[in-house]
């Protein structure tokens, strides 16, 4: 197993440490900052397998298809754990893994007929702007950092939305194809 591999691997082994912090509290004082420190490390390695996989021509079949399933499960877990905690309505979360599921059924699709679909910027774009808004859900500082927050929420729902339909225009031949 190659390292970008090994480092998908670690990102979903993060994620069951990172949903006990987020439900349980069990750090204490501290709990906030090590949840912080379980997602960003975890986020830090979706950047870092992808960019040493194309740099250094380690992309195999394993990765292609673990490294988005490992990015949906650390940022879906997060999101879910943050409706437990109140900290983030069910309605955006929703709209977020409805997103995910959308997708996912599509590349699936367009695989079966020879077709790969790959990441767009706004998929990317969507992808930071939710990373962001679980960083800011978990650190929680309240007055300026509220707004920001809130912001991050709604912009996260709109990246999700117009990476949606994005997708789908971009690729609508997919859909004549089960005809």
């Amino acid at each position: 197993m190659n390292t970008p591999n090994k480092l998908t691997v670690a990102r979903m082994i993060l994620v069951p440490f990172l949903v006990v912090f987020l439900l349980t509290g069990w750090g204490g004082e501290a709990n906030r900052w090590i949840c912080l420190a379980i997602f960003v490390a975890a986020s830090v390695t979706d950047w870092f397998d992808g960019h040493l996989a194309r740099k250094y021509n380690l992309i195999t079949n394993f990765g292609k298809f673990m490294d988005p399933l490992a990015d949906k499960l650390l940022v879906c877990s997060a999101m879910i754990c943050m409706i437990e905690v109140d900290k983030l309505p069910a309605w955006v979360v929703i709209i977020i893994i409805g997103r995910e599921f959308i997708i996912s059924g599509f590349r699936l699709i367009a695989a079966e007929n020879g077709i790969v679909i790959a990441a767009n910027y706004w998929g990317k774009f969507k992808t930071v702007s939710q990373m962001i808004m679980i960083i800011l859900l978990i650190v929680d500082f309240g007055g300026f950092f509220a707004i920001l927050t809130e912001v991050f929420i709604w912009l996260s729902v709109a990246l999700t939305i117009i990476s949606l339909l994005t997708y789908i225009m971009q690729n609508r031949k997919v859909l004549s194809m089960q005809e």
